[in-house]
């Protein structure tokens, strides 16, 4: 657990920066307005660290301000989150992957991207979270501001969508090197 001192939130900022980057840079899809809001997702945190009551994970906390700070971000600009370009968001420090997989993934991501983008807001920000967040469930419903059935059918709801895409819309085959790729149908 971490404390409710300048040190603790270091060790939250270190926990969290890449993770939230992450996240932001795919609900906003700018890299220099993903940056921003970066910045006062962690001045939230700051502020809000004193009073944090623990009724809810540091992580849930911290991806649920997040949130509110990217549609805070929206409202302002009168427009709805989109899903970008995986990677602009992989281009964050990480394990990188070799350049044979790193072409294997934007393929694979330029498909599910696409699908994604077309989601409703709601299952849109459920998956991102869930599914390429890595929150559970409870977190997911948490950060979102929803009851946890609630988040489970959207999670639910944005899978079966994303699959009926993908089966429509992309074409799924193995390489030689049996490695999986896709592309967009034309």
């Amino acid at each position: 657990m971490h404390d409710h001192t300048a040190e603790g939130f270091e060790d939250l900022f270190r926990e969290l920066a890449t993770p939230l980057a992450r996240y932001l840079q795919r609900l906003v899809g700018d890299h220099a307005v993903a940056e921003d809001l970066l910045q006062e997702t962690y001045i939230r945190i700051a502020r809000g660290l004193p009073d944090f009551e623990a009724r809810s994970g540091l992580k849930t906390w911290a991806f649920a301000i997040a949130t509110h700070v990217a549609m805070d971000h929206f409202r302002k600009a009168g427009r709805a989150p989109t899903v970008v370009d995986e990677s602009a968001a992989a281009a964050l420090p990480d394990h990188a992957p070799t350049p044979e997989q790193r072409l294997a993934l934007d393929q694979m991501n330029a498909c599910v991207r696409e699908v994604v983008a077309e989601l409703p807001p709601d299952y849109r920000a459920a998956i991102l979270l869930h599914d390429f967040g890595g929150l559970s469930a409870r977190e997911t419903a948490d950060a979102c501001g929803c009851s946890e059935a609630t988040a489970k059918v959207r999670i639910h709801r944005a899978r079966a969508k994303l699959k009926e895409a993908l089966q429509r819309e992309c074409t799924f085959y193995h390489e030689a090197d049996n490695v999986l790729r896709c592309h967009r149908r034309d």
